[in-house]
């Protein structure tokens, strides 16, 4: 196993132009619930079994508290640039005003952010929508979208030039299908005929924002993150093939290729009217407004079968996996990146996540994670390797900075490079946060 980190002399991702970064989200590591108005998450927590360790975010990491020293961390780590989200509860009142006291604490990490020449990427929406506006449909409803708008206009004018990088959404995939279909994040809704309509109000919602942000941010670079989850077949055979294209276009092309070709895939013709979102006109237009930037994130792949009753079937993952059960296979991120490049006329990529939840132990002060490392040499190796085959990447960041609130996996998985004590809230770097502030720092 490796034990640091290293890329090829001559890679791009040695360039002093090319960004570092570590990336974390409001809701999972913030807590301060008692400063703002409550959201999905909280409610979706409060739902016996929907969270496996029957865990909530009100402290989480105590990130609202301990801010200060967690940019300092961020700084000790050599980085680039720190990707946070706003938590929309947090800034916006239900009547649709700024909450100043929420604005205030965004603006003190801003601005110690810029003190110590640390970008900061700022996402809008990582998924803890007010409960308030679920109340009246969520992403179901379209108006959502709007007040969505509404929300990144007031937060854009009152941030001013604070912020280098604004991505509308985080993985409205996640929201979408896992949050209004499948039902395994919050909301929790279940139901095949809901899962699409919500994504085009995300799309929608991000569409408009990009509207705002073009109007309040011009020198930001303005984009949304996506998350792709590539598809392989079991099997050559046609019927496992087609059964993995149309996975494909089902999670992954769902949510892209609205954004650069102004349509959804064509299974859409394959897909029960009542399960179809309503198109207005318009809407396409909004939606393809031009980016900066696309986020990317990665973590594994799937495989799939043809199904009888189905459309397809997803097999077990296969070994090796991380903790969380994902399997290992960085080959698919250079695969993943050179088609998307070859697919759609894309913007400068971000890597905006990657990472592995791995079974970290603390013993006498150290996280010795050597295959947490080993995780990150591959996919970085995955990502200069796609560079070389002319897709433009132009940043890294590690998912995440800290252990933290796992959504519904609660505190069981540990994603950081940082290790969290929950009980004390002391942090420890761990073997593989210097070993990424040491690639970084060799450059």
């Amino acid at each position: 196993m490796t034990v640091k980190l290293t890329l090829p002399a001559q890679s791009k991702m040695l360039s002093q132009g090319f960004i570092y970064g570590v990336a974390t989200a409001s809701f999972q590591i913030e807590g301060g619930a008692n400063n703002r108005l409550p959201c999905i998450w909280d409610t979706f927590c409060d739902t016996a079994g929907k969270v496996i360790d029957g865990s909530n975010g009100l402290v989480a990491c105590d990130h609202y508290n301990l801010w200060q020293q967690d940019i300092d961390l961020i700084e000790s780590l050599g980085v680039d640039a720190y990707r946070l989200s706003i938590s929309w509860p947090r800034v916006i009142t239900e009547s649709g005003d700024l909450n100043q006291e929420g604005v205030a604490y965004y603006l003190n990490i801003l601005d110690t952010l810029k003190s110590k020449n640390i970008k900061a990427f700022v996402t809008l929406y990582h998924w803890d929508l007010p409960q308030y506006l679920e109340d009246n449909g969520g992403w179901l409803n379209r108006a959502t979208a709007y007040k969505f708008r509404d929300y990144a206009d007031l937060i854009s004018t009152a941030f001013g030039d604070r912020v280098y990088s604004y991505a509308t959404l985080n993985e409205p995939f996640c929201s979408a299908f896992l949050g209004y279909e499948a039902g395994i994040h919050a909301p929790g809704i279940v139901g095949k005929e809901f899962g699409k309509k919500a994504a085009h109000h995300l799309l929608l919602a991000h569409g408009l924002a990009m509207q705002v942000l073009e109007k309040n941010s011009p020198n930001s670079k303005n984009g949304i993150v996506l998350n792709f989850t590539p598809c392989y077949p079991e099997s050559n055979s046609l019927a496992d093939i087609k059964a993995t294209a149309f996975a494909d276009d089902y999670f992954n092309q769902w949510y892209i290729k609205p954004l650069f070709d102004g349509e959804y895939p064509e299974i859409m013709a394959q897909l029960p009217t009542e399960h179809h979102p309503e198109v207005l006109e318009g809407d396409m237009e909004i939606i393809t407004h031009p980016m900066d930037f696309l986020g990317v994130n990665f973590y594994t792949r799937s495989i799939y079968r043809a199904d009888t009753d189905e459309h397809f079937f997803q097999i077990d993952a296969p070994e090796p996996r991380t903790d969380i059960g994902w399997e290992i296979y960085p080959k698919a991120f250079t695969e993943l990146l050179v088609s998307l490049n070859e697919k759609y006329s894309l913007p400068p990529i971000y890597i905006t996540e990657n990472g592995a939840a791995m079974a970290d132990k603390l013993v006498a002060g150290v996280v010795n994670d050597v295959d947490r490392i080993d995780y990150y040499q591959n996919h970085l190796n995955a990502v200069h390797d796609a560079i070389e085959q002319g897709v433009q990447v132009n940043g890294y960041f590690a998912w995440s900075l800290m252990d933290n609130f796992e959504w519904a996996e609660g505190y069981l998985k540990r994603f950081g490079i940082v290790y969290v004590d929950y009980d004390t809230q002391i942090r420890t770097v761990k073997a593989s946060g210097l070993a990424y502030k040491a690639l970084i720092s060799n450059r």
